[in-house]
């Protein structure tokens, strides 16, 4: 197993400086609380379910929030990601930073407050059009249902945000840029420029498959953007319906990484790698020429409390490893762990320390 292997970079040490790992998406404030199933119920939610926000959840927000026992958490797939990439590497702070847009309102600063307790450095867009995005986690038992709102994190602009001379000096800054295929229904021009930056500089910059509908629905800015990918993140359900996209005619998660690692790409000095998880069985990378299948930590199955942080997590292990310039089945090992950790919790959440060698 992978533990007895011993620490291929141990004689290469790599002192890391603030704002080293860039990413951008969609910041939400996710309200976790224990509901009944009249809670349920009363806005048509099944026990155990994700969702968009329609009109008839808008009560739910408000009413979620007067719960006894109520958890904030920034959330976001991006930002869960960079969150936990800075948890695992612990000091400096600050190596992560972040960009997104919230509103000028109470989640908003609970956000920023949220952030800066994890060390995040994290450079929102504010806006006042729209409230700060939400992910509303109505908890039963074992379950959760989950309603996202994005509203805010909806509104980025690139113009009024990225392009600013301070704000892109941080990006210029960074050495690996993550942002999250979630980000493409957004703003696939903001990508774009980081993605070219990290391309014309021989940096890396990763980007997940997020979900079956961004393939689907966003196949064209997607494809726009492959080009400069230098590793993609996904999980087999995503690296099926992405290969069945773009007509790869295989459900072979093997084959597809290998098409998906061949497809045109700008920087010729980096080779892509694509990395597809499968839940409970191997992670499956491409390695150099070949595929090599990396199996992830075993665990009890009644240790298993929530593993809806478990993608973010994997990724943000990684990205932590990456920007120690570690090689890649040390950043898959990291993010195993990362994953192993998370999934033993509700909520993308994480003990004080990590406790990884």
């Amino acid at each position: 197993m992978s533990e007895e292997e011993p620490n291929m970079s141990s004689g290469r040490k790599t002192t890391l400086s603030e704002n080293t790992l860039f990413g951008m998406g969609n910041p939400l404030l996710d309200i976790s609380a224990v509901v009944d199933k009249d809670f349920l119920d009363k806005f048509g939610l099944k026990p155990n379910d994700q969702i968009l926000a329609e009109d008839k959840h808008k009560a739910l927000f408000a009413e979620i929030v007067k719960r006894n026992k109520v958890e904030y958490h920034a959330g976001g797939s991006t930002q869960n990601s960079v969150k936990i990439a800075q948890w695992m590497i612990q000091k400096p702070h600050k190596v992560a930073t972040f960009f997104g847009c919230i509103g000028t309102d109470h989640f908003g600063e609970i956000l920023k407050k949220k952030a800066e307790e994890a060390h995040v450095d994290a450079h929102y867009y504010e806006q006042n059009e729209e409230p700060t995005g939400t992910c509303a986690a109505c908890i039963t038992g074992d379950n959760r249902s989950l309603v996202a709102n994005l509203a805010a994190a909806n509104c980025y602009k690139k113009e009024k945000h990225l392009d600013l001379d301070s704000n892109w000096d941080l990006v210029k800054k960074a050495k690996v840029y993550y942002i999250a295929g979630f980000f493409l229904t957004v703003s696939p021009e903001s990508i774009l420029k980081v993605a070219k930056h990290a391309s014309d500089n021989n940096k890396i910059f990763c980007m997940n498959l997020s979900a079956p509908f961004i393939s689907q629905f966003f196949k064209e800015p997607l494809m726009q953007v492959m080009p400069y990918v230098d590793i993609l993140f996904g999980n087999e359900t995503e690296a099926a319906t992405f290969a069945k996209v773009l007509g790869f005619e295989t459900e072979d998660i093997a084959e597809i990484a290998k098409r998906t690692q061949n497809l045109p790409k700008d920087n010729t000095k980096r080779q892509r790698v694509v990395v597809f998880t499968q839940g409970k069985d191997d992670t499956v990378a491409t390695v150099g020429e070949g595929v090599t299948m990396f199996p992830v930590l075993d665990i009890d199955q009644n240790d298993i409390v929530d593993t809806n942080g478990a993608g973010d997590a994997f990724v943000g292990g990684f990205l932590s490893a990456l920007v120690l310039e570690h090689p890649l089945e040390e950043c898959i090992r990291a993010g195993h762990y990362a994953a192993n950790v998370i999934i033993r919790r509700v909520g993308c959440t994480f003990p004080e320390k990590p406790d990884f060698q």
